[in-house]
């Protein structure tokens, strides 16, 4: 009877990695210590890339990053550049041709969006910054790539049946009322070994963030989810759709709270609560407000005591008010300021004040509010359209949303094939 062969050297009977506790190196290494550039299956990365890829990101937090930071930060702009470059291979490999035209219409959205800049004027911003527009539209040229690599190897295998989708449906229905979040997401890929490098990043990542670091931002650069191209945004879920620990976390979270790192399988996750809502029910937040804002502002300098006693006249002004149609007469004999906005969202204005106006009947204002440095001020409901009933996703909708969660957790495993088949040497 044959024996089984023995296992290869450095695994255990199962094939699992055999590693000694305190482990002797042989020749001098410091495992602290990367080159700046590497060859990705012969593609050069140049340390050029490097630092241009680095001042676009770096940038974004004011200067706020130690030595330790800066380094670690350069470490994963490295590890983002070579996955980028193994993307855009593999795309070639397929056939796929990403247009300049399709990457210039995203470099101006981005342009606009988040910079409120024109093309031009970005082109210019990112140079004088020490980046370039070149680095930035290999950016997005990368997540167009894998976008439209997964559409061609990724999404056609991907199968939500149509009982799965209906399944779905009635358990919305019947979880009608309970919570729905709008997430972002930074996901770090972990495998045993790098848990304790990837935790402390991670680490890093979300003290930068309570910082005040742009959370999209560093979804854009640091994720590895196909979230990232879109700053990590996973969209409006529902706590059952989410892996338990994300669940557990994002569960006593409010709008513009952030948790993590969260060990996920295959990981850590940051979780960016962007706001939230009752499933299938009607959010008094999303209401459009007629809104009448009258306002006084003190001369500098002025005594708080005359600021006080200017404050309790306008204060009293303002009881007087029955409906919008007298704001106008009675601030002129104050000096009041008047101005008007028909079509807000009760959402957008600053969180202190929702709960406030939605309390108002039409006709009613807010106490006064305000500094002497700042002026005082009161809103005025003149109008109020509530929201109709949230009636949830249509099939379609679900449909696709389920589709888009595996998707990404296949493109996860596809990108974690293509890092271990490449050969990359560092310079």
């Amino acid at each position: 009877m044959a024996t089984a062969p023995p296992p290869p050297v450095g695994t255990d009977s199962e094939g699992n990695l055999n590693l000694p506790s305190n482990p002797q190196f042989f020749g001098k290494m410091d495992p602290n210590h990367r080159h700046a550039t590497a060859i990705v299956n012969g593609e050069i990365i140049t340390g050029t890339d490097i630092d241009q890829r680095y001042a676009l990101f770096a940038n974004a937090n004011a200067g706020k990053l130690t030595p330790e930071e800066q380094t670690r930060l350069r470490a994963q702009v490295l590890r983002n550049l070579i996955d980028e470059t193994l993307e855009i291979q593999e795309a070639k490999s397929a056939d796929i041709t990403v247009e300049s035209d399709e990457v210039d219409q995203r470099f101006a959205y981005v342009a606009q969006q988040n910079m409120g800049k024109d093309p031009a004027a970005l082109e210019t911003y990112l140079g004088t910054i020490g980046s370039s527009g070149a680095s930035l539209k290999r950016q997005i040229r990368g997540e167009i790539a894998w976008q439209h690599l997964l559409r061609k190897n990724v999404q056609p295998f991907i199968n939500v049946s149509d009982a799965e989708v209906r399944e779905m449906l009635d358990r919305m229905k019947a979880d009608k009322g309970t919570q729905e979040f709008h997430l972002g997401e930074i996901y770090l890929a972990a495998t045993d070994e790098t848990k304790p490098a990837i935790l402390a990043n991670a680490t890093k990542i979300v003290e930068q963030l309570r910082k005040g670091g742009s959370f999209v931002a560093y979804a854009r650069q640091y994720s590895q989810a196909s979230t990232a191209a879109v700053g990590g945004d996973l969209g409006w879920i529902r706590l059952g759709q989410l892996p338990g620990p994300i669940a557990a976390a994002a569960s006593g979270m409010g709008p513009g709270q952030l948790a993590g790192p969260i060990e996920v399988p295959g990981g850590y996750s940051i979780i960016y609560v962007i706001d939230k809502r009752q499933v299938m029910t009607a959010d008094p937040r999303d209401a459009i407000l007629s809104l009448k804002q009258i306002s006084i502002s003190f001369v500098k300098g002025t005594p708080e005591r005359d600021a006080a006693a200017r404050a309790s006249t306008f204060a009293t002004m303002v009881k007087d008010i029955h409906g919008c149609g007298q704001v106008d007469a009675a601030a002129a004999k104050i000096g009041a300021s008047v101005v008007a906005n028909d079509q807000i969202k009760a959402r957008d204005l600053p969180v202190a004040l929702q709960d406030t106006i939605l309390k108002l009947a039409v006709g009613e204002a807010t106490p006064p509010f305000g500094s002497v440095e700042d002026g005082v001020r009161v809103l005025l409901l003149c109008g109020r359209d509530d929201p109709k009933v949230d009636n949830g996703p249509s099939f379609d909708q679900l449909q696709t949303q389920l589709e888009d969660d595996r998707v990404n957790k296949r493109a996860q495993t596809y990108l974690r094939d293509l890092r271990r088949d490449a050969v990359i040497e560092y310079n």
